[in-house]
């Protein structure tokens, strides 16, 4: 396992929270920090179930237990999306919504949907692309790469071009600048 020291989500300053696109799942009306913000604090009586399974992955491969928490709320909402374990009309399973369609991610499904087991293959995932944007970026900052590699996630390394674009391909336009915020608001009122 190649071990990377993003331990810490706080490294990201300049996120800027959900599109008017994303917050209107919810029927909120506003766009930005605040509406992340409020998106997660929905999600997190879901989330304290599985904060500990969290915790144990994020210790494991070095990833800030909180990121982990802000792609499951993005990704099924801490399971309350899915039928089954499934999301995206049948395409992704489990809480971190790991792409198993042959033109999309490829990945074969691991575990249960709400299983160490799954949440430990889709931060690998996550590592993975740290690992391509690092390579494709390498004057960028470890913050960049971490916020470039969290958009990545999403729609492949192949979609990011530039860090003042990063989530210009992504769903909604927004979700790195999503995830960051909520990863940071779960750092502050559920892995504090």
């Amino acid at each position: 396992v190649f071990f990377l020291f993003y331990k810490d989500i706080s490294i990201i300053k300049d996120a800027k929270g959900a599109s008017l696109t994303t917050a209107n799942q919810d029927n909120l009306g506003y766009e930005g920090k605040d509406a992340s913000r409020q998106l997660a604090m929905t999600d997190l009586e879901r989330m304290r179930t599985y904060k500990n399974m969290i915790t144990v992955v994020g210790q494991e491969l070095g990833i800030d237990p909180a990121l982990i928490a802000g792609i499951i709320s993005r990704e099924s909402r801490a399971g309350n999306a899915l039928q089954n374990g499934w999301g995206d009309h049948g395409r992704a399973w489990g809480l971190m919504q790991v792409d198993v369609t042959p033109n999309g991610g490829g990945h074969t499904r691991v575990g249960d949907w709400d299983s160490v087991e799954h949440v430990r293959q889709a931060t690998g995932i996550l590592i993975y692309f740290i690992g391509r944007i690092r390579g494709k970026f390498p004057t960028w900052t470890e913050a960049q790469h971490l916020k470039g590699a969290i958009a990545a996630y999403n729609m492949g390394d192949g979609n990011v071009k530039s860090y003042e674009e990063v989530d210009k391909y992504t769903t909604g336009q927004d979700y790195s600048n999503d995830v960051v915020i909520r990863a940071q608001w779960f750092k502050e009122n559920l892995f504090c």
